[in-house]
């Protein structure tokens, strides 16, 4: 009798067992694994360019073992989270949870991104090749030729704030009448709290085999040369070293920087519908450039990032009398936006302050993806509101409205988006430079800043957009 309740007990208890077992999976509970504890994250939230970044974890953890929930991006992740990893292009609402015990580790709400609508941009405007980067100034029509390399450095670089603008130019021979120093490069270095470095310089221009150019440019790509300073590289990387030897008497000033494009340059102009770099005048700048290397001040050395821009010149020595001026302006905004603004001046600028409202050569290019898409603006008015007296009949503006829109005819879809911009720009720490009689010539090169408005309307409903940032500027008069 013993026996058979004992076998009975048992033919009970495996089949509770059984039917708590299909009761716990029916019900999804899962017995206790030892699993220990949460490691420590801590997280940089990047609110302007969309991104969660890895600061701090306290152990080893795979990212297969982190659930990240939402829409962004996870291209820039490898095998283990370290620090400096990036979830990048995050949008709307972004969970994180540590997968073994599942604990949530963060969620965060990146507002919708407001991007203006963009313009219709053809293909060939785009395409820059390795002979277009290379030499010019060797053919019959060509007397000028410029590289130009500027760059806002980040906040969380060592010299946040500052910009540099570095410069090699081959002038035509009438450019700085009386000089018979045609060899230009520039190299400035200015900070937020007025401190200045570098300037300009010019140099004869040898044309023998034992008398040497000053300023020596080969192709293809950029590979320009003046003295002991140098620009190379072919699209989209270029690395330059400059040194200012006899520009900054009083200081010993060494920038290394390498410049990395994101995406294509777009010709600002040229003479020629077709094949643009085949032009006798021809314009193009790689907007957006991420910049890394290093800067030294009197033998101090500062590792530096940013945001830079590269442009490329050439024109022919007649273009001199009918341009008595510009005003080239590259502008890195607090949102990560970029805006390039330059307009050329077919008349001495006399007056103090004064209106142009029509400005056939003025060019107004917004991004908002470091060259991706490109908004256009072809429409607009120019304010000098404040000047600067140089020399004589040289007044140098010193704060400037620019008011942009669609045009009409050439831009009709554009138009219809009701889109405008207005920025106030304004001189902030500048190197100035006046080459008196019998040339008159004057440049302001440096620093700006910027504040202003992008307004427009799409099927979300109407957009004002506030703009904050700096900008690498040059003003020329003569």
């Amino acid at each position: 009798m013993n026996f058979k309740l004992k076998k009975i007990d048992a033919v009970i208890i495996v089949a509770l067992i059984i039917i708590a077992g299909i009761v716990l999976l029916k019900i999804d509970v899962k017995p206790p694994l030892d699993v220990g504890e949460t490691p420590e994250f801590e997280f940089i939230i990047d609110e302007v360019n969309k991104k969660i970044i890895v600061d701090y974890v306290s152990e080893e953890v795979l990212w297969k073992d982190i659930e990240i929930k939402g829409d962004c991006s996870r291209a820039y992740l490898s095998t283990y989270v370290v620090k400096g990893d990036e979830i990048t292009n995050c949008k709307g609402t972004i969970t994180l949870k540590y997968i073994p015990t599942g604990k949530e580790l963060g969620s965060w709400t990146f507002a919708k991104e407001e991007k203006p609508p963009s313009s219709i941009v053809p293909g060939f405007e785009r395409v820059v090749t390795p002979e277009d980067e290379g030499r010019h100034y060797d053919k019959l029509l060509v007397k000028r030729e410029w590289w130009t390399f500027t760059v806002v450095f980040d906040q969380d670089s060592k010299l946040p704030g500052w910009t540099a603008t570095i410069s090699f130019n081959h002038m035509a021979l009438g450019d700085l009448l009386g000089t018979l120093k045609p060899d230009m490069m520039v190299l400035t270095l200015n900070s937020p709290d007025g401190n200045q470095y570098g300037g300009l310089v010019n140099k004869k221009r040898g044309g023998g085999i034992i008398l040497q150019p000053t300023l020596d440019a080969r192709s293809p790509g950029v590979d320009v040369t003046y003295e002991k300073s140098y620009a190379k590289g072919t699209a989209p990387k270029w690395h330059v070293h400059a040194e200012d030897k006899d520009i900054d008497g009083s200081h010993e000033i060494i920038m290394k920087l390498d410049y990395s494009a994101s995406n294509s340059p777009i010709w600002i102009h040229s003479n020629r519908a077709f094949d643009k770099g085949s032009g006798s005048i021809a314009e193009y700048i790689f907007l957006g450039c991420k910049v890394n290397g290093t800067v030294s001040i009197d033998g101090e050395e500062y590792n530096v990032k940013g945001i830079g821009h590269h442009q490329h010149s050439w024109s022919s020595g007649l273009l001199k009398l009918a341009i008595k001026g510009w005003d080239w302006n590259h502008i890195t905004l607090d949102n990560g936006w970029n805006i390039y603004y330059s307009n050329y001046y077919l008349s001495k600028q006399i007056a103090p302050t004064k209106t142009y409202k029509i400005n056939p050569f003025s060019t107004v290019i917004i991004t908002t993806d470091q060259g991706s898409t490109l908004t256009k603006l072809e429409s607009t008015t120019i304010e000098i509101e404040k000047s600067d007296k140089l020399f004589l009949l040289l007044k140098m503006p010193t704060q400037t409205n620019v008011s942009a829109e669609a045009k009409l005819v050439s831009q009709f879809l554009l138009k219809t988006y009701d889109i405008g911009l207005n920025i106030e720009i304004n001189d902030d720490n500048t190197f100035d430079k006046i080459w008196k009689f019998p040339t008159y010539v004057g440049m302001k090169i440096g620093r700006s800043t910027v504040t202003g408005s992008l307004t427009w309307s799409d099927e979300d409903g109407s957009h004002n957009v506030k703009l904050n940032g700096i900008g690498t500027i040059w003003n020329m008069r003569h």
